[in-house]
């Protein structure tokens, strides 16, 4: 017997749709585990960074959201008269696979030719763009970030990446779901992109002396692409966590991050090996450690790879970051090899524009971007390109060691990079009122460590300089919810710490800014 009811049912079908039906637009309160948040799409708004895109996946955006980033960054191209042909790629975490599908599927739907490169590191990425002579590209990885976050790198037009104004625009079209379901859209998939990737950057001459050389990946992508280019060059490679495992075992694959540089100088005094290499997430950074298992900040690594490019290109040009040493200005052979440097916007896209649009030989980022503009490079940022820039100094300094190299430069005491926590929405406003009793102090002649402030630089938070050159520099992060502290003096360590003494305790009045990651 049957259990159904046997009174009549009446049901209502839905007349079909002619033409494309839109994507609904996004939500940003939909919980996980919901019923519309599997009917919906969910964009967290604070997820939409100044250069890049970061959201913890799935909690503040799931794939259909992701779907919606893709429709929306079809509108940014079509408004800027960009032809809608992209490169895509995706890092090694457990979850970018999926979230790169959902964003093709977006992609697609928005009318782009999509150019699929598979696993890749976000400078393979940018090379393809090259390599395919696509104009655009949406690189899924998170970099160095913890796992649970996902993020999208975009640009488009090589070798830039989106600055504010693109990633304004794609948030405004995102949230208002202004965006449009196109034909003609298709799916590419690039089997060799890595083997051409590889060759791109293995098609030169071999290293003079076979340098030992540490290369920690942190078990994050690059593990399966840096041990191999430098081997190709002629480095003996001691292979430090480059097994892929997107739990992270050990500790991000951050080389600002002082846990990895740690557990790299011990590799490095364990083997006697000439250099440590340490490569983010992603692959668009690389950290230094020197012979003795000294860790070398990304920014003295700059001054160096720039003594030893000014050498042999006549009145280089150079740009960094305002988190970066003073010695790029100070150094005395930089300024006899007539060496100019300009300091600007922290921001990977911020740099690379910079760099790229003033025609800079190299532009250098406190936190180990690099970006190395013809005939050096490209002008995007590759974290194996320092790493062989790095190599091939050692290579023509036979007679000398990193730590030679290092010692060289003149002396400062510098922090490294350290990240209190404050939520995005709150963020800038705290940095606000932070210049502001800068500026007061400024005004007043009032003294810090005993010093008068004869500089505010505001150009990206702010940067205070005293008397003798001390530095202190706070500002927003701009892919994470927290604050950026650095200082650095070329007189003592006392000052150094003095300086930040003072900064930390103006945070601390301040009840929404929490813990530090790491502090001196």
């Amino acid at each position: 017997m049957s259990s159904f009811p046997t009174e009549k049912m009446n049901f209502v079908i839905t007349p079909r749709v002619k033409g494309p039906v839109m994507l609904p637009k996004p939500r940003a309160d939909l919980e996980p585990n919901t019923l519309e948040f599997e009917r919906l799409p969910l964009v967290k708004p604070t997820g939409f960074r100044e250069y890049d895109a970061r959201w913890l996946f799935p909690e503040e955006i799931n794939l259909m959201g992701l779907n919606a980033v893709g429709l929306g960054m079809a509108k940014v191209f079509e408004s800027r008269n960009v032809p809608k042909r992209i490169i895509v790629g995706h890092d090694y975490r457990w979850y970018s696979s999926a979230v790169k599908q959902a964003l093709i599927n977006g992609l697609i739907g928005g009318g782009f030719e999509v150019h699929d490169i598979g696993l890749a590191l976000s400078p393979m990425a940018y090379f393809a763009q090259f390599d395919r002579e696509v104009e655009g590209v949406a690189m899924v990885t998170a970099s160095h970030n913890d796992n649970g976050w996902c993020g999208i790198k975009m640009g488009l037009s090589r070798p830039l990446t989106f600055g504010p104004d693109e990633m304004s625009q794609l948030k405004n079209i995102v949230l208002e779901g202004d965006y449009e379901i196109k034909n003609g859209g298709s799916y590419i998939f690039v089997p060799d992109m890595a083997e051409r990737y590889i060759k791109s950057l293995t098609d030169r001459p071999q290293l003079k002396n076979p340098l030992r050389v540490v290369a920690a990946c942190g078990n994050g992508t690059a593990g399966a692409f840096a041990p191999q280019v430098l081997e190709a060059v002629g480095c003996k490679v001691i292979p430090l966590n480059t097994e892929l495992d997107h739990s992270f075992p050990n500790h991000n694959p951050n080389p600002e991050d002082l846990a990895m540089l740690h557990a790299l100088a011990d590799k490095v005094k364990e083997t006697g090996a000439d250099v440590g290499l340490a490569f983010d997430g992603d692959g668009d950074r690389c950290g230094v450690v020197d012979n003795l298992g000294n860790e070398i900040y990304a920014d003295t690594v700059g001054v160096m790879l720039a003594r030893d490019i000014s050498s042999r290109f006549e009145n280089a040009k150079f740009v960094v970051d305002v988190k970066s040493t003073g010695l790029f200005l100070t150094d005395p052979v930089l300024k006899a090899n007539g060496a100019t440097t300009d300091y600007w916007k922290t921001g990977h896209s911020y740099i690379k524009r910079y760099s790229y649009e003033n025609k800079a030989l190299v532009g250098f980022e406190k936190s180990g971007h690099f970006f190395f503009n013809p005939p050096l490079g490209y002008g995007y940022d590759d974290g194996i390109v320092a790493a062989l820039a790095v190599c091939d100094m050692l290579d023509r300094n036979l007679d000398k060691s990193m730590a030679d190299l290092r010692n060289a430069l003149p002396k400062t005491w510098q922090s490294p990079t350290m990240s209190p926590k404050c939520a995005d929405e709150e963020k800038y406003d705290v940095v606000d009122k932070i210049i502001a009793h800068y500026k007061s102090q400024f005004e007043t002649g009032a003294k810090i460590a005993g010093q008068k402030i004869v500089e505010l630089i505001t150009v990206n938070g702010v940067r205070i300089v005293l008397e003798d050159g001390t530095w202190g520099l706070i500002r927003a992060s701009s892919n994470k919810p927290e604050l950026v502290i650095v200082v650095e003096s070329p007189t003592s360590e006392e000052n150094r710490n003095a300086i930040f003494k003072d900064i930390d305790m103006q945070l601390a009045r301040h009840p929404r800014v929490g813990a530090f990651n790491q502090k001196i």
